[in-house]
């Protein structure tokens, strides 16, 4: 993401109370911390799931400084229709399939893997 676009969504972000808790995450998503271990991703003009994983493997790794090899559960249920954010997790309490057309025995992503989509093109 280039410098003038990252300086104006934080200048947005800065603007409204509770934002300072926001992460932009590499590919210009939003991240807002959510109650416990949790945190939601919200949506951006034609965000698929890969920008949503993306956005989440880049908070878990950059943001909270975490292991790549620590594991994001989604949480939000699914289908998710247009315009809808989606809420992960670090506890797989409650986790959903991970909307993605991959398999995962226990639902969940490591970080390093879903940093990965944002390496894909449309994920940005």
């Amino acid at each position: 993401m280039n410098s003038l676009k990252a300086t104006a969504i934080g200048a947005v972000l800065l603007a409204f109370p509770g934002a300072s808790d926001a992460f932009v995450a590499e590919n210009g998503l939003v991240v807002e911390p959510g109650p416990a271990r949790g945190f939601e991703v919200t949506y951006r003009g034609r965000s698929g799931a890969p920008a949503f994983w993306c956005a989440a493997g880049d908070y878990v790794t950059r943001h909270l400084g975490l292991r790549p090899t620590t594991r994001i559960y989604r949480v939000s249920t699914g289908p998710r229709r247009g315009g809808a954010a989606m809420r992960f997790s670090l506890d797989a309490e409650g986790a959903k399939r991970p909307g993605l057309f991959i398999w995962s025995d226990d639902k969940g992503l490591t970080a390093s893997f879903a940093r990965q989509f944002c390496d894909l093109p449309g994920s940005r």
